[in-house]
């Protein structure tokens, strides 16, 4: 199937500096030139070379259309639009152009725990049982493969109890049914799994029927761990999550674009859409302009470049927006530290997807070690969604990156190049393995 390059909307939309600040509101915190007064900056040809990297993705017929915004000391550096955000409609890409983030997601579900550890509601050394009663009967299972072929399993008991932090660290146990071929990961992608119409209670209490990949704190397993965080956040505030993150996150930060799906037909035709034959659905999310009960904390959410810059310059800010405070710097902290080190005795999976040069936080990846021949910042935090969106927080040189594109065969390689070609910009060195 031949893919639609339209000439006349090959979108791009370099917006000036002072036009980006209006777009963004005001200045976000005059401490980021105070957190990194030496701190490289990109030249004008380094952005034309970022810029011209992404145009060269669309005219190629590669991505359909993309936004791109870099952030630096509170303010707005680069935003930039490029090809358009739906094939079929040729409309152009905009800075307000609403996408399905995905695992991007998991960020603000984490966040939105983290409050109510800091506001002294929940403790990430509980049990998950104390708020998902069904969780106190969790078995971890055992494969116990035969000649023949048949994989029965072998349930134990647990060790220890399935914590808060382990679901903020995916060392649940709990894991997905997307990749990998154990007998517990199949019963993971059984579709029943996501059958009919249902609410994070009701997905929650599925999730603990199946038995657990691992002892909880014994492998990095990426997992529902954050859907069913999710939950525990609805037990805990007396909210449905998208309540809960709505009052304290979504409407203070001005953050109006980002919610589970798009009740407003009105917006519809700024959703990006990927190319037909680039089209993906995680299990359970599917069109987001069709209601659902289920807020998936992991994976559920829709939103801007705008708003999720908004959302990460809190984090940079040390938990903090335009004066108001979400959450304490000390908290920002240890979220965005490595949680599964080697004094933790914490495996990784064989598809650890933080890469070996990252640990993993409190709902982050954390670059430990630079890349070889690089010397890419140790203490960046990041993460992606299936869709191909990315962003990443750089607290060395007080720099965050959102990269929003509905092409989810794309994202991966992009990122490694986008990231490649920014570093070597700022004089990190150039990655070459």
């Amino acid at each position: 199937m031949k893919r639609s390059r339209t000439n006349g909307a090959v979108g791009r939309c370099l917006v000036a500096v002072a036009l980006a600040l209006l777009f963004f509101g005001s200045s976000p915190q005059a401490s980021g030139s105070e957190k990194a007064p030496d701190a490289p900056t990109f030249s004008r040809a380094a952005l034309d070379r970022i810029g011209n990297y992404v145009r060269n993705e669309v005219t190629t017929g590669k991505i359909p259309g993309a936004v791109l915004l870099i952030q630096q000391h509170g303010k707005p550096v680069h935003l930039e639009c490029f090809g358009v955000r739906d094939p079929a409609s040729s409309q152009p890409m905009t800075p307000d152009t609403i996408f399905q983030i995905y695992s991007m997601s998991k960020a603000i579900t984490s966040v939105a725990a983290m409050m109510l550890v800091d506001d002294g509601k929940l403790a990430l050394d509980d049990p998950i049982s104390k708020y998902i009663h069904a969780f106190a009967d969790a078995k971890v299972g055992v494969d116990l493969s035969d000649e023949a072929g048949k994989y029965p399993l072998k349930l134990e008991p647990l060790k220890r109890p399935i914590t808060i932090r382990d679901l903020l660290r995916h060392t649940s146990g709990i894991t997905y049914g997307f990749f990998g071929e154990t007998a517990v990961q199949k019963l993971y992608a059984d579709p029943k799994l996501y059958a009919g119409d249902f609410d994070n209670a009701e997905f929650a209490d599925r999730i603990a029927t199946l038995p657990l990949a691992d002892q909880p704190a014994t492998r990095w397993n990426y997992s529902h761990s954050t859907d069913v965080l999710g939950r525990v956040i609805e037990v805990v505030s007396g909210q449905t999550l998208f309540q809960f993150e709505k009052q304290r996150l979504f409407d203070p930060l001005g953050m109006s674009e980002t919610e589970y799906y798009v009740a407003d037909r009105a917006k519809w035709p700024r959703i990006a859409q990927a190319f037909p034959v680039d089209r993906f659905r995680v299990a359970g999310i599917g069109d987001p302009t069709v209601p659902r009960r289920w807020e998936s904390g992991g994976a559920g959410l829709v939103s801007t470049a705008r708003d999720y810059a908004r959302f990460l310059q809190m984090l940079l800010n040390g938990g903090e927006l335009d004066g108001r405070r979400y959450l304490k710097p000390e908290t920002v902290a240890l979220m965005t530290s490595d949680q599964i080190g080697p004094e933790t005795k914490i495996i990784h999976d064989p598809f650890y997807f933080p890469g070996p040069s990252s640990g993993f936080g409190l709902g982050f990846a954390v670059r430990t070690s630079s890349p070889p021949n690089t010397t890419w910042p140790l203490g960046e935090y990041r993460w992606d969604g299936a869709g191909g969106s990315f962003y990443f927080v750089d607290p060395q040189d007080d720099l965050l990156v959102v990269f929003m594109v509905q092409a989810p065969t794309q994202g991966g390689r992009i990122q490694l190049a986008l990231k490649t070609i920014m570093y070597e910009a700022l004089g990190k060195g150039l990655r070459k393995d």
